[in-house]
């Protein structure tokens, strides 16, 4: 990458090349600055802004660019001293001198000069950036300002002359505009120039009005006030070119094919691979490997990418002109200069027609309406030609191979650097030839569609991300490696617990594959009786909002977003050979939908669903006028998602279990375990899973050994639930404790051991704690208590009572469906004032959607009153919203053993595996099968 770095800090300032000594200097303030006005310390408040003075001024004359900068800081806090208590002026002596005029502090009425007697700032070398893969020579003059204080204000005047010989005698120069609600009591940026000298400037900060430049003894002068009004609000989805950018450019090259004619010659390659030499064997081996055009710029493109590293290199002139092939290939590093360099020179000695183009790397949108200006650009790449085709070649890239060398990289505009000159030229916007993300899942669901599923799970990565992965897998550690793979795999399936994580390395194809098996939970839905799974990975990713509703915004296309290219194929084994399943919505997708690419490939064939899709982004943008009819498309092919729908009656969870169907989930399980022993996460993992399929005792052996691990209240609270399923009431009671105990102000697991009490029969201890919670919550909380109190109580047999505290509850809170539920239960389950019970189910019930549990209560009353139908009606909905509602599968089969129903067995059994204790529960009501 070209570096090419305007002062955008008022303390900071980084120059373009330049031939310049490594001495700093101390020299009077020039006389073509025009001073900023003193600070005036008697007016200074708390108030004033932090920066008093920000003052830029250029003299562009004379192929040479000085630029000075005047600060004033307002030591206003002892964080700003932290910040600004040591001054730091980086400058390379390459590519410019720093001269330092004045460094003073202002405290009161008095002046203390920090340069008094000859002091001079010290100058360290450091290379600040190397880090960042970027040796750039700068030099730092570094000094702490002793004895600023808090109140004091910190002023500096400098200068920085830069003098470009490749540029031959032009110049050019890029500012900062800052704006509103920044605040300085004087800002400005002013450039000066020769009435003669061909300078232009441009501002694209056009919601502010620029007075044109005025003419002063022979110099061309452009003064222009900061800060600008706020910059104008616009939405995020819009092109970079109508992008608010506060930047004021000037230059003195006339056209773009100037800039282009300029910068040609340094990317002339006659001559440049020595016969015979180390670099031109490799091009000898290219040549004898194929004689096809496109195999051997691909090899090439190869050699660039794979056998040097990146190091940008901008000291000296480095900074525009690349150093030699024959350096690059011996040094096997070298920025983008020298990439494009060495490869437009081996691919000439391969015969292959290439020239050099000029780019930026993330403002292409905008260079159109830039001036001409190498400062344009921050990025060179090849431009080769075969067959007619461009082939667009960026050699600080990697990966690339054959098939991808017509991908077009997404800078939309590309300068050639031709002798003769050139114009700019655009970039076409089209599909990558490969996925960048290529993830494949394979779901075994034929033990049943109610539970966990084993997966085996793949995601192929290309382009430049690989060498950072390679990069990141050298260093890391097998647990930062897990790590890694359960977060790039998690992103595409919820996953439970993961084995056999891999991440390889595929150098022929230029590829890294993340891989797994594990367990995950494939996502069905209960929707309209049906179980359905969304199998889309396309449409559903697409969001398309724009907001054009301001006046200012309605003729602003919306792009898209960044070039992406994923593709994502799942595949689900269904259960007895997927017979009654069925794919539901699209199963082939519009070409193009919100400006992007869709393909789709979908079957459901031997009982296994398979779904390919593809979305990608080209970078592609919307006319404003497109924009409601794309929002109409988009929201049809949102309502046609295609969902893998199981068949009517499928079974239940406590239906579906098989003996030995677990056999491969429980493998997986038991692997997990093993690999990390010192997981409590995968003893949870394996303690959900057993828990789905009823298997409580073991479940509990997991518990124990996560707790043992990483005990928490929420962890006991799970445990005391198991406990409690079971009967094994003083363990749940212990476990709800332990729960208060680590976390007072958990109010579930309060709730836990208030309802563990009273399943033990213990009703006065259950209401103790209960009373406590009352006295010391408040009103919201406390009526939740109070509520939890009165079932107790009328569960002890204070009926009467506890119905009337409920009437005093609901009057307080007269739309809370809990409470309305909870009188009812109260009344029903005690068969007390059935017709009222009746009446708050149904508020309640018609007071939420979510009412799967209002339903079972009106459902245990109308059992009472003798209306069977009717509760089994009840019930009968209940399920359908939760199937796995214990207590309406036990009372449905209550019904249905009393009417003689053979259906009876199967339900108690299910309520009995579901919850061992139910039988016990309700015959404290009186009811039994």
């Amino acid at each position: 990458m070209i570096r090419i770095i305007a002062p955008f800090a008022a303390l900071t300032v980084v120059v373009a090349p330049a031939w310049a000594g490594d001495k700093l200097l101390y020299a009077p303030v020039p006389a073509w600055v025009k001073p900023a006005p003193p600070v005036d310390m008697t007016t200074i408040t708390d108030a004033s802004p932090i920066f008093l003075i920000i003052d830029q001024q250029e003299r562009l004359a004379d192929g040479e660019v000085a630029h000075y900068v005047e600060s004033a800081t307002r030591i206003a806090s002892p964080e700003i001293l932290a910040q600004a208590g040591t001054i730091q002026l980086p400058w390379n002596p390459d590519q410019g001198d720093l001269t330092v005029h004045s460094a003073s502090i202002l405290r009161g009425s008095e002046t203390i000069d920090l340069l008094a007697g000859g002091k001079q700032i010290p100058v360290i070398r450091r290379e600040q950036k190397l880090e960042q893969l970027q040796l750039d020579g700068v030099l730092t003059a570094t000094m702490p300002v002793e004895g600023l204080r808090v109140g004091d204000v910190l002023r500096l005047r400098f200068t920085v002359t830069r003098r470009d010989r490749v540029l031959g005698g032009q110049v050019q120069s890029s500012l900062p505009l800052f704006a509103e609600p920044m605040r300085t009591q004087f800002g400005r940026v002013r450039l000066i120039w020769p009435e003669a000298a061909p300078i232009v400037w441009r501002s694209y900060a056009d919601w502010s009005r620029i007075q044109p430049p005025r003419t002063v003894a022979g110099m061309k002068e452009l003064e222009i006030a900061l800060p600008l009004p706020k910059v104008p609000e616009m939405p995020k989805d819009i092109p970079v070119r109508y992008r608010p950018v506060a930047i004021l450019d000037a230059a003195s090259y006339p056209d773009w094919q100037a800039v282009s004619k300029a910068m040609a010659p340094l990317y002339r390659t006659q001559g440049l691979i020595a016969p015979g030499s180390a670099l031109a064997q490799e091009v000898a081996a290219i040549a004898a490997a194929s004689p096809e055009p496109r195999r051997r710029a691909a090899a090439a493109l190869r050699l660039v990418q794979d056998k040097v590293r990146y190091l940008f290199n901008g000291m000296a002139q480095g900074n525009y002109a690349p150093q030699s092939p024959a350096e690059t290939w011996s040094a096997r590093y070298g920025d983008c200069k020298a990439k494009s360099l060495l490869l437009l020179a081996i691919l000439r000695e391969l015969g292959i027609e290439a020239e050099a183009v000029l780019v930026h790397s993330t403002l292409g949108d905008l260079v159109p309406k830039r001036l001409p200006m190498p400062a344009a650009f921050d990025h060179v790449i090849v431009h080769a030609t075969i067959d007619g085709t461009s082939l667009w070649l960026d050699g600080t890239s990697n990966g690339d191979r054959l098939e991808d060398l017509g991908d077009v990289p997404p800078f939309r505009h590309a300068l050639p650097l031709r002798m003769a000159g050139a114009g700019l030229v655009d970039l076409p916007l089209q599909p990558d030839a490969r996925p960048q993300f290529d993830v494949a899942l394979d779901f075994d669901q034929s033990a049943g569609i109610n539970f966990l599923a084993p997966v085996t799970a793949k995601v192929t990565l290309h382009g430049p991300v690989v060498q950072l992965l390679r990069t990141a897998d050298a260093t890391m550690g097998k647990e930062q490696r897990d790590q890694m793979v359960a977060r790039a795999l998690g992103d595409y399936a919820s996953i439970v617990a993961l084995v056999r994580r891999r991440i390889d390395f595929d150098d022929a194809a230029g590829t890294a594959i993340i891989s797994a098996t594990g367990v995950a939970e494939p996502g069905w839905n209960l929707d309209d009786g049906r179980r359905r799974l969304t199998v889309d990975h396309a449409v559903q990713a697409i969001t398309f909002n724009p907001d054009r509703g301001r006046a200012s915004w309605r003729d602003l296309p919306v792009t898209t977003g960044d070039p992406s290219n994923i593709r994502i194929r799942v595949s689900y084994r269904l259960p007895k050979a997927g017979a009654g399943f069925a794919l539901d919505g699209a199963e082939t997708l519009p070409a193009q939908l919100a400006g992007r690419v869709l393909r789709r490939r979908a079957s459901l064939t031997g009982g296994t669903v398979t779904v390919e899709d593809q979305l990608i982004t080209t970078g592609a943008e919307i006319d404003p006028a497109q924009v409601p009819a794309t929002r109409r498309e988009l929201a049809m092919a949102k309502a046609k998602l295609l969902r893998l729908v199981a068949p009517a009656g499928y079974p239940e969870r406590w239906q579906e279990g098989r003996p030995g169907a677990f056999a491969k989930i429980n493998a997986i399980l038991d692997e997990a375990v093993a690999a990390d022993p010192q997981s409590a996460t995968v003893y949870l993992a394996r303690a959900g899973f057993r828990l789905s399929v009823f298997d409580y005792a073991a479940a509990i052996g997991d518990f124990d050994r996560a707790l043992a691990l990483a005990p928490s209240a929420d962890l006991y609270a799970q445990r005391a639930s198991v406990f409690d399923l079971l009967g094994r009431h003083d363990k749940a009671i212990a476990d709800a404790d332990k729960a208060r105990e680590l976390d007072p102000s958990s109010h579930h697991a309060i709730k836990l051991a208030i309802d563990y009490r009273a399943s033990k029969g213990d009703y006065a201890g259950a209401i103790a704690i209960a009373d406590e919670q009352i006295e010391m919550t408040n009103d919201k909380v406390r009526a939740g208590y109070a509520a939890q109190r009165a079932k107790y109580l009328a569960d002890s047999g204070k009926v009467e009572e506890a119905v009337g505290i409920m009437d005093g509850l609901i009057e307080s809170y007269p739309r809370s469906t809990e409470l309305f539920n909870t009188r009812c239960w109260m009344r029903g389950t005690h068969n007390v004032e059935l017709e009222a019970a009746l009446q708050d189910c149904t508020k309640a019930i018609e007071l939420s959607e979510d009412n799967s549990a209002y339903l079972d209560s009106r459902a245990l009353v109308y059992f009472r009153m003798g209306r069977m139908d009717a509760a089994l009606a009840d019930i009968d909905a209940a399920l359908q919203q939760e199937p796995d509602l214990t207590a309406s599968v036990f009372m449905r089969g209550v019904i249905r053993k009393s009417r003689g129903d053979a259906r009876a067995a199967a339900d108690l059994a299910g309520a009995r595996l579901m919850s061992p204790g139910i039988d016990a529960e309700y015959a404290r009501y009186g009811i039994k099968p």
